[in-house]
């Protein structure tokens, strides 16, 4: 595909721009993940990231990515309440993958917080989402005016839960380019690349989890359950970075 006019997908005529993603995203559905994301870096606009939560299948997009651009601003949103598990493996592939980390937080810490608001997660759905507004959501929209972000890599895939089901690979999300180089692999598919690869997937894998987020809010599966009921007390799946 030759190189877009970006200038299009910035025009206000809605419905130009949606020809115009569908056909991008057509043939990005062609290629492999790798091709996909050597015509992002050509094609769409500076400056780079990649979001990761380090969660069960981060390794593959973080080794895939800065295999192929070894310097991208990897950003993570540390809430002050992960997994030691979770701070361990952060450490372990920021040294094996030479990752260039970028951490944010909220301003306020976990404790005050909690003096503040109490433990919010256990507030239903309204005090979660003023939980993520806090931690996660604002930590992510500074990190994207520091580093004047312009395309977003992100690993989601669509077959994690119903939210992720109608995923594109190219998007525009709050005028900002997102693409999902793996949006569309199935499980088997992770597995083959993190063994050929030497990879890991999180440690917290093998003691019955699928899906890592907060301490609070991820419980390991259970037969019946879906990967998304793991998380948020089954209330929601996403925490609101990339809804």
């Amino acid at each position: 595909m030759k190189k877009i006019n970006l200038s299009e997908l910035n025009k206000k005529n809605n419905k130009k721009k949606i020809i115009l993603l569908s056909k991008i995203n057509k043939y990005l559905n062609n290629i492999t993940s790798e091709e996909r994301i050597i015509w992002a870096l050509k094609n769409l606009k500076k400056n780079f990231i990649l979001s990761s939560s380090f969660g069960i299948q981060s390794s593959v997009c973080l080794h895939m990515i800065t295999k192929i651009k070894p310097n991208i601003i990897i950003i993570l949103i540390d809430t002050g309440y992960l997994f030691s598990e979770t701070y361990l493996f952060i450490e372990e592939l920021k040294k094996k993958l030479n990752l260039n980390l970028k951490i944010f937080r909220s301003k306020y810490s976990a404790a005050w917080q909690e003096a503040r608001y109490g433990k919010l997660w256990k507030n239903g759905i309204n005090g979660i989402n003023k939980y993520n507004l806090i931690n996660k959501i604002k930590p992510m929209n500074k990190a994207i005016k520091k580093f004047k972000v312009k395309t977003w890599f992100a690993g989601l895939r669509y077959e994690q839960s119903k939210s992720r089901e109608k995923l594109n690979i190219l998007s525009i999300h709050n005028k900002i380019f997102k693409f999902l180089p793996i949006f569309d692999w199935n499980n088997r598919k992770i597995f083959k690349y993190i063994k050929k690869n030497n990879l890991k997937y999180h440690p917290l894998k093998e003691k019955g989890y699928l899906s890592i987020g907060d301490t609070h809010t991820t419980t390991k599966w259970i037969v019946g359950m879906k990967e998304e009921d793991t998380r948020f007390f089954g209330l929601k799946r996403e925490c609101g970075i990339h809804e």
